[in-house]
């Protein structure tokens, strides 16, 4: 059996789809299948996000499925289709991009009832390719499963990902490797840059339909037609979300336009990592040799591409160009109110501070400033610090992560004075925002290189330890480790 895509059509297990957004008038999209792959072998299912889906995992297993997963075959209710976006990439406009190598195949309700997008990352060329291949390789598929996965673990905002489906086929990058296609589930794929594809072909009635479906599906609360409060309210998400990645010293490595998601989902995992030893400056992204996109920029930069995308809205707030202009300035003054409450509420609750204090924020930022001095581990001297708030004698272990340890002691003092309530339930309160474990990029390198000369084994492991990251084990103490100083990554790339 086949439907107008010309591939099989999977009628062995049903996917409840129901695509709104390719219910949208056609220049927000092309309409193209996947193309097919020679010998798809599953290798890794996300049970517990199928359950989430609605799906059961043991019908993902069987081989008709496996193809569907592949883009070998269309499940029945399936409307493939490439998304049309442009994107500011590295402060330069690109009024054209797209899905270049993913294809969306739908929307399905979760079993909460939330709309979630079904899409093939890695799935062929489309006409948004611009000269590409279309293909992903098996070790940036891999990246993004374990990145997002423990994102998702640790209560940040993310896409997810279902599936990872070797092709049976090679993808050429600098080397020859062998192809995957990644199965990622989020709130829905629409961008920053999505609203700019039309606001660079003054397609106002687009940008209007756009928004309309943007507050529909992702901010009811709004009122219909308030463009502004819609701005308003994805420049909250936005605020909240870059504070939470920083929290667990995560940089996204690529703050395109074209990356930043309107439903304020973490997106489009590329030359990410996660420092080690804490400096605000740190860059690991090969492709950013400016460090646009460092540690500590990543909030001005979000309030930037945010700016760009008030621009593509000013026609909705205003049919008068001053006023419009007026009243998106005002809006856009709201975010560093908002991201700054959010990065000092977060680093309150890491510091075991229950009740916020003027001097609060000096604290936490003298912290940071001797951390960075003494190559303190980011993750290490938090999680370590757990201890320290309930029992004095476990400073130590603090003290070891500062090359001059005296730097903490100095700290210490004012840090106690400050704290307050039962020392047990401080613990407790710090080690559940504190993770013990995040994918540290020497183990996610190891688990690639590994995965790539077929030995799954370090990639399975490294995702049984990443999704309880609060929780230690001490069969996995070592995953707590920073890397020896052979072993450290300093360079992450995109894997296009």
């Amino acid at each position: 059996m086949a439907n107008d895509t010309g591939l099989p059509v999977l009628d062995t297990m049903r996917w409840p789809f129901d695509n709104s957004y390719a219910r949208l008038p056609e220049r927000f999209y092309a309409r193209l299948p996947p193309t097919p792959v020679g010998r798809p072998r599953l290798i890794k299912l996300n049970e517990a996000l199928a359950r989430e889906l609605g799906l059961e995992p043991r019908h993902l297993v069987g081989q008709d499925t496996v193809e569907m997963l592949a883009g070998n075959r269309i499940a029945e209710g399936s409307e493939p289709i490439a998304m049309a976006y442009a994107g500011h990439q590295f402060g330069s406009f690109v009024p054209q991009l797209g899905d270049g190598r993913a294809i969306l195949l739908g929307e399905i309700a979760d079993t909460k009832g939330a709309r979630r997008d079904i899409q093939l990352k890695g799935s062929g060329p489309t006409p948004f390719s611009r000269r590409g291949d279309g293909r992903a390789a098996l070790g940036p598929v891999l990246r993004e499963y374990i990145v997002s996965e423990a994102m998702h673990a640790m209560g940040i905002p993310t896409t997810r990902s279902l599936a990872a489906v070797l092709t049976g086929e090679e993808v050429l990058r600098e080397t020859a490797l062998p192809g995957a296609v990644l199965t990622r589930v989020a709130s829905s794929h629409i961008r920053v840059g999505t609203f700019q594809y039309f606001a660079a072909r003054q397609d106002i009635e687009a940008l209007r339909l756009l928004a309309d479906h943007v507050i529909a599906r992702h901010y009811p609360e709004v009122p219909a037609g308030d463009y502004r409060a819609l701005f308003e309210a994805v420049l909250a998400r936005q605020a909240s979300l870059v504070a939470r990645w920083m929290h667990v010293g995560f940089i996204h490595g690529v703050m395109n336009t074209d990356n930043t998601s309107i439903s304020g989902e973490t997106i489009d995992y590329g030359p990410c990592a996660f420092m080690d030893a804490y400096h605000p400056n740190t860059v690991f992204s090969s492709i950013d040799q400016g460090g646009r996109y460092a540690y500590a920029n990543q909030g001005r930069i979000a309030v930037w591409n945010l700016a760009r995308f008030a621009e593509t809205l000013l026609p909705l707030f205003s049919d008068d160009d001053d006023q419009a202009l007026a009243q998106a300035n005002e809006s856009l003054q709201k975010f560093s109110g908002l991201f700054a409450a959010a990065w000092f509420a977060g680093l309150r609750r890491k510091l075991g501070l229950t009740d916020a204090q003027p001097e609060d924020e000096k604290l936490a930022q003298d912290l940071l400033n001797a951390m960075a001095a003494n190559s303190a581990d980011f993750t290490l001297t938090f999680r370590r610090l757990c201890d320290a708030a309930a029992d004095p004698g476990a400073d130590r272990a603090v003290r070891d992560q500062f090359l001059d340890p005296s730097a903490y002691d100095a700290w210490a003092v004012r840090w106690r004075q400050r704290l307050g309530g039962d020392p047990a339930a401080r613990r407790a309160a710090m080690q559940s925002v504190n993770p013990a474990y995040i994918p540290r990029n020497h183990r996610v390198e190891a688990a690639l290189s590994a995965a790539t000369n077929g030995n799954l084994g370090p990639f399975e492991e490294l995702l049984v330890v990443l999704s309880r990251p609060f929780e230690e084990r001490r069969e996995f103490a070592a995953y707590a480790e920073p890397p020896l100083e052979d072993e450290r990554v300093l360079r992450t790339f995109c894997g296009t």
